[in-house]
């Protein structure tokens, strides 16, 4: 399994250069222009192959579970979740390549040139792809990245541990979303650490990130190979006499190169372009075997090779695309509600399994803001306030007051909050204090900032415009004209600043 340093490359270095449109729209390659690129990189010491795909031995459901359990034993989290790599850069990069690749592949097709069963599927369905992509640019800010718990070790070392996660999954599945499998793997990985809440929402979206960058690296195959075979056929023509120049140049090109320098896909593709062909009358087909014969393997044995790895890879694309779509008809809040501890916890107690989504939604939101204040695990938490709920002195309270106290959501955000921040040791930030006393003087607090923004509306343009050395009639009419809009917008402006609150 690749590991996810790739992430922290800057895009330039991850760059194929036959991803170039213009490059592959064109009928016809010179040899030595196909092959210049190669021998370039050869000379520097550097490689051009594209990140491996995200693929690992396949496992069961019982296997999955297993390794879940090995997982959160081996996964240790950093005490400064807000830093780490930016993952967006990333997103951003596959989309680029992803479009290009795209490009190429379309151009292949119109210039009505074959192209694999994977590409097929890239191109018929680039649509869902791009969607994703922009899916997760719109859903994944920057502030709720950052409080995600980060891996303090291992090859995600900074990035979020649910990512690790998906990760796993991604690789021991080949890419093929299955809502049980992962119910389960999650509920297995719970066993040993537990999950926040946060974490659990960001599986949906950290599962469309790597299918994403998975995908990126399989279409790099993809343009790779095509570019490899474009190079064959235009090597083939050559020994053949199908283009200028005589056969006898291009095998004295190709025996001053060693066969390394030419691809897999090339060499299969020159193979069965000149397979029917006499050795003796056609030079290069024994420079071929010759080469592969120096690798320890036979030509038959290379094309199997390369024909099975095609339909895996036809088979991994096709697993990524229909996940996609999968992902994005799953009803991901009951998936949540499933395999998250803190419900477990609030289901023991109370009506909380009665309550609509909005209401049990709020009571997952104060538990997160009550363990960020504590220090406590948000399970931790959960669990204090069924308690305090289970120990509520109601002997002589009446039924309909008995049942509020009785409920954990009394504690969590009603008025039994304070106390139980007390309980816990909760450092309530000032902000917090802020927002109370607003809502507690719900009437004056928002007349009064109504006033006042309005006043600081109307004054500020007359105070730069000098009136401040003076009183003057004139200045004072226009502040009177102009109470009426300034009372609008200032009315606009705390009505959006108290839904925010």
């Amino acid at each position: 399994m690749l590991v996810w340093t790739h992430l922290r490359a800057q895009a330039g270095s991850l760059r194929s250069p036959f991803l170039d449109p213009k490059r592959a729209q064109k009928p016809r390659l010179n040899l030595r222009t196909v092959m210049a690129p190669l021998l370039d990189a050869r000379r520097r010491g550097k490689s051009l192959p594209p990140d491996e795909p995200i693929l690992a031995e396949l496992f069961s459901v019982e296997r999955l579970e297993q390794h879940a359990r090995t997982l959160a034993v081996a996964q240790t989290v950093t005490d400064t979740p807000y830093r780490g790599p930016d993952i967006l850069p990333r997103v951003a990069e596959n989309g680029r390549i992803l479009l290009e690749a795209y490009r190429v592949l379309a151009s292949a097709i119109k210039e009505e040139r074959s192209i694999t069963p994977a590409a097929e599927w890239l191109v018929d369905n680039f649509h869902v792809v791009d969607e994703q992509v922009r899916e997760i640019r719109d859903d994944l800010p920057h502030d709720y990245y950052w409080k995600l718990p980060k891996l303090a070790e291992g090859h995600l070392e900074g990035y979020p541990r649910v990512l690790g996660l998906a990760w796993a999954y991604i690789a021991h599945t080949d890419s093929r979303f299955d809502p049980d499998s992962l119910l389960r793997m999650v509920r297995a990985y719970q066993q040993v650490q537990p999950l926040t809440l946060g974490e659990l929402w960001a599986i949906a979206i950290s599962l469309r990130i790597l299918l994403v960058d998975n995908l990126r690296r399989l279409a790099e195959q993809i343009v790779r190979s095509r570019a490899a075979r474009q190079q064959a056929d235009e090597i083939a023509d050559g020994l053949l006499g199908l283009t200028e120049g005589t056969s006898e140049d291009t095998a004295a090109f190709l025996r001053r190169r060693p066969g390394a320098y030419l691809p897999t896909a090339a060499k299969v593709q020159l193979f069965q372009r000149m397979r029917d062909q006499d050795p003796a009358q056609t030079p290069g087909l024994r420079w071929l075997e010759t080469v592969v014969a120096a690798e320890g393997t036979t030509a038959e044995e290379m094309v199997r090779l390369e024909h099975q790895r095609q339909a895996t890879m036809n088979v991994t694309v096709r697993n990524v695309i229909t996940s996609m779509r999968l992902i994005s008809w799953f009803d991901w809040a009951q998936f949540v509600e499933s395999v998250s501890l803190v419900d477990g916890e609030l289901r023991a107690s109370g009506l909380f399994a009665e309550m609509d989504f909005a209401t049990r939604d709020r009571y997952r939101h104060a538990i997160e803001e009550l363990a960020q204040g504590s220090r406590k695990g948000e399970v931790e938490v959960a669990r204090a306030a069924v308690a305090m709920a289970g120990a509520a002195p109601v002997d002589a309270a009446t039924p309909s007051v008995a049942a509020r106290l009785r409920d954990p959501g009394y504690y969590l955000v009603s008025d039994g909050r304070p106390e139980f921040e007390r309980h816990i040791g909760v450092r309530v930030p000032f902000r917090w204090r802020l927002r109370r006393a607003f809502v507690c003087r719900a009437t004056g607090g928002y007349l009064g900032t109504l006033a006042a923004s309005t006043a600081l509306i109307v004054a500020a343009p007359l105070l730069l415009s000098g009136v401040a050395d003076g009183v003057h009639l004139g200045a004072l009419l226009v502040a009177l004209f102009a109470l009426g809009p300034a009372s609008d917008l200032a009315m606009a402006l705390v009505n959006r600043a108290v839904t925010s609150l």
